[in-house]
């Protein structure tokens, strides 16, 4: 409050004038000034007071999105359901029951699934149901700069090991996605060629719809079961926004990355020929030419990638999507690109992408194509659950590249535990 310091602390020149005896109208008026002054200040301290309360609401008053408290001085306040009997239907039955019940020991030991799901054989096992399964796509061959993402899914699932640790628990989300009903499991990685890209693609695609159009294990819970990728560098999902067309038809896409990704061929390294024109910079671009997603309802988010010139954003809006740059969280917070975000995709369905390079190197150096002046994982995280309630129907997230990973494995642990709120979101709300 340095600004509000009294008029009499004031510095001597300001407060002890010079008076003499012969202007006595003159103290007068300064004192009058002074106690005027006194008075505004008193005014500008009590409106400081108030605009304090009010851009500052309580913690009731915050509740919103993605942002529940299960504490038991805001739980009666916030209408938070806490159930006190989680069910296991469906669940893996060695998976922690939580809540009081037991929880997973030695969450470092055993053949790493995502967070110690069940693994199932799921493209050559027919019978094998479920709601929401992970699988991977390693596949790195798109990539503009450096490679090492096909080691993607098994560094973001070795970095899931401890999700389970104290049951499995998601306290923003007041839900444990792991036992709230429906069934989850890894069903491991597709098989792509490392040497034909083109063909890798085809894989990807195929190994998806294989599975996505599959008898989900709960009927009332999905239509479809619902996929999410752990990839793999960004080419990917064209193929699998190519499988989610073929189940649902244009989608509305939220991106969360550093890059547009949107670019044309003949200015992202596709002028040499028909395959090199497919790559983890140009996949959206072939996606809007496809028709496999909604034109002008979907949108970036965290960009702050240089550009070949104005045009590039131009073309951005062409091919269909807003941009919400990274800077902007320092004028609207995380709140306002939340809240950009739900308006632009409404109540359609909605196809989820995260590229790790969205967060700063800092919080995730091991990528592809780092860019300074990212987001951090608290702001990432706390973006992510505040799409709670959209209609999600698929997410990936990709350029995860492990080599580049430091000793405590930040990346792999920040992609992990997104993922962990892409699967709370999902199994929160139902898309049937």
């Amino acid at each position: 409050m340095e600004k509000y310091k009294d008029i009499d602390s004031l510095p001597a020149p300001v407060t002890n004038l010079h008076l003499s005896s012969s202007s006595s109208q003159n103290s007068t008026t300064f004192h009058y000034i002074k106690m005027v002054s006194k008075v505004i200040l008193s005014i500008g301290l009590i409106a400081a007071a108030v605009n304090s309360v009010l851009a500052h609401p309580t913690m009731q008053q915050q509740q919103s999105f993605g942002d529940h408290d299960i504490r038991p001085q805001y739980r009666n306040n916030n209408n938070v359901q806490v159930s006190s009997a989680p069910s296991t239907d469906g669940g893996d039955p060695a998976a922690p029951e939580g809540d009081g019940g037991k929880v997973a020991d030695a969450v470092y030991a055993g053949i790493p699934t995502f967070a110690h799901l069940p693994y199932e054989q799921c493209w050559t096992n027919s019978s094998s149901d479920f709601d929401v399964a992970f699988l991977g796509a390693p596949f790195d061959t798109g990539t503009s700069y450096r490679p090492g993402a096909r080691f993607g899914p098994a560094g973001i699932r070795d970095g899931s090991r401890r999700l389970a640790l104290y049951g499995g628990y998601n306290v923003p989300m007041d839900i444990n996605p792991f036992q709230a009903g429906a069934r989850v499991v890894d069903c491991s990685d597709i098989f792509t060629s490392s040497y034909d890209n083109e063909l890798a693609i085809q894989q990807i695609q195929e190994g998806h719809q294989a599975l996505l159009h599959r008898t989900p294990a709960t009927a009332s819970f999905t239509k479809f079961p619902r996929l999410i990728t752990l990839g793999g560098d960004h080419t990917i999902t064209l193929p699998l926004l190519r499988s989610i067309h073929s189940a649902y038809g244009p989608v509305s896409v939220i991106h969360f990355d550093s890059h547009l990704d949107t670019w044309k061929p003949k200015v992202f390294g596709g002028d040499k020929s028909a395959v090199a024109a497919v790559n983890h910079g140009t996949y959206f671009y072939h996606a809007s030419q496809e028709g496999l997603i909604n034109k002008g309802e979907s949108i970036h988010a965290g960009i702050r990638t240089t550009l070949s010139g104005p045009s590039d954003y131009e073309n951005d809006e062409q091919v269909g999507f807003e941009i919400v740059e990274a800077r902007d969280i320092d004028v609207i917070g995380t709140q306002g690109i939340i809240e950009r975000i739900r308006e632009k995709v409404g109540d359609n369905l909605v196809y989820l992408s995260i590229d790790i390079d969205v967060l700063d190197p800092a919080f995730a150096p091991a990528t592809g194509t780092p860019e300074t002046g990212g987001w951090s994982t608290r702001e990432l995280r706390r973006i992510v659950r505040g799409l709670e309630g959209l209609k999600f129907v698929g997410a990936d997230i990709v350029e995860v590249s492990p080599p580049y990973d430091d000793n405590g494995q930040v990346t792999a642990l920040a992609a992990a535990d997104l993922m962990l709120e892409v699967l709370s979101l999902m199994v929160k709300t139902p898309t049937v």
